[in-house]
């Protein structure tokens, strides 16, 4: 049966880890070069596992950011499942932080190259625990790789896409970058580029404004040819397995409308709204971006106790 929620009490902020929090255990997993690095959580070795799939960029095991976000929301998540009895596994994708081994060049990775580190995962998991299966809940491109990887399900319970995209990431990026009006002089250009890459070309950075060569260095265009080629509705009417959609109204990133493009193309998923929560999963105020961004890098500020409740109850049914 089709149900979509609204959770109420979006104010409510995860609780401190309590003393029944299990000691973190730290796992490897082969890579193509190195091994893979992450830590789990496993207060109940009955309980269903997660597996935490990390967001785009230089983003850790912890969900935290050099770029700018701070304060561990992927930690802090876990904590909170753990706190319900629900395992984690919180991971560092290839190329960085604890996986840094696992491969020299980590702008040289494409989403099918992840979505086999999570099938590692998988395996490591399931053989370490003795479970049948394991969650994978993607957070923002991280839900883009759980698709991926859900395409081949042996070993997968469920997906759980958190502020995860509906439409395919040039459309996205476009609305991102129209969305600050700073940017308007960009805009012919930066059309232009991912234009291009959609299709496959390669551009020359040095042809692109200075704030778009950041953007679009040649390094990344790899990556980012291989991102624009995804089509995420496409993705997950494909899964045949439980997925919970989990979007907060607040999240300047990604947005409820692509949450709904995700429940259009999976009308068996269940879809929720986490009123007032913002792209990394914090309460906000207000619809002032620069405060929703403030919200980003202050490391004193719990995530909002909502996520975990909604996945512990998810997986837990």
């Amino acid at each position: 049966m089709i149900r979509a929620t609204l959770l109420a009490a979006a104010a409510l902020v995860a609780s401190p880890a309590v003393a029944t929090t299990p000691m973190p255990v730290e796992l490897t997993a082969p890579g193509p070069e190195g091994p893979l690095a992450g830590t789990l959580l496993d207060p109940d070795a009955k309980a269903p596992l997660v597996l935490l799939i990390p967001g785009s960029g230089p983003t850790d095991r912890d969900g935290n950011n050099p770029l700018g976000v701070a304060g561990g929301p992927y930690r802090q998540l876990a904590e909170a499942l753990a706190a319900k009895g629900i395992a984690t596994l919180r991971i560092d994708k290839r190329g960085l932080f604890g996986s840094k081994a696992a491969q020299a060049d980590p702008n040289a990775v494409t989403t099918a190259d992840y979505a086999a580190d999570v099938q590692a995962w998988s395996k490591v998991a399931r053989a370490r625990t003795g479970r049948a299966c394991i969650w994978l809940l993607g957070h923002s491109e991280g839900g883009l790789v759980a698709l991926r990887a859900a395409q081949s399900p042996v070993g997968i319970c469920g997906l759980i896409l958190v502020s995860s995209v509906g439409r395919p990431m040039g459309a996205v990026l476009r609305e991102q970058l129209r969305a600050n009006p700073a940017n308007a002089p960009l805009l012919p250009a930066a059309d232009a580029a991912i234009a291009s890459l959609e299709a496959a070309k390669r551009i020359d950075p040095a042809q692109l404004p200075a704030p778009l060569q950041t953007l679009f260095p040649d390094r990344l265009q790899g990556y980012w040819i291989d991102l624009l080629s995804h089509d995420p509705a496409r993705l997950v009417a494909a899964v045949k397995l439980p997925v919970l959609i989990l979007q907060g109204t607040r999240d300047i990133q990604v947005s409820v409308a692509d949450a709904e493009a995700l429940h259009r193309a999976q009308p068996k998923a269940t879809l929720t709204l986490l009123p007032g929560i913002n792209h990394v999963l914090r309460p906000v105020a207000s619809d002032d971006r620069a405060a929703n961004l403030a919200t980003y890098r202050d490391a004193t500020l719990p995530i909002s106790a909502s996520v975990a409740e909604a996945v512990a109850t998810f997986v837990g049914r």
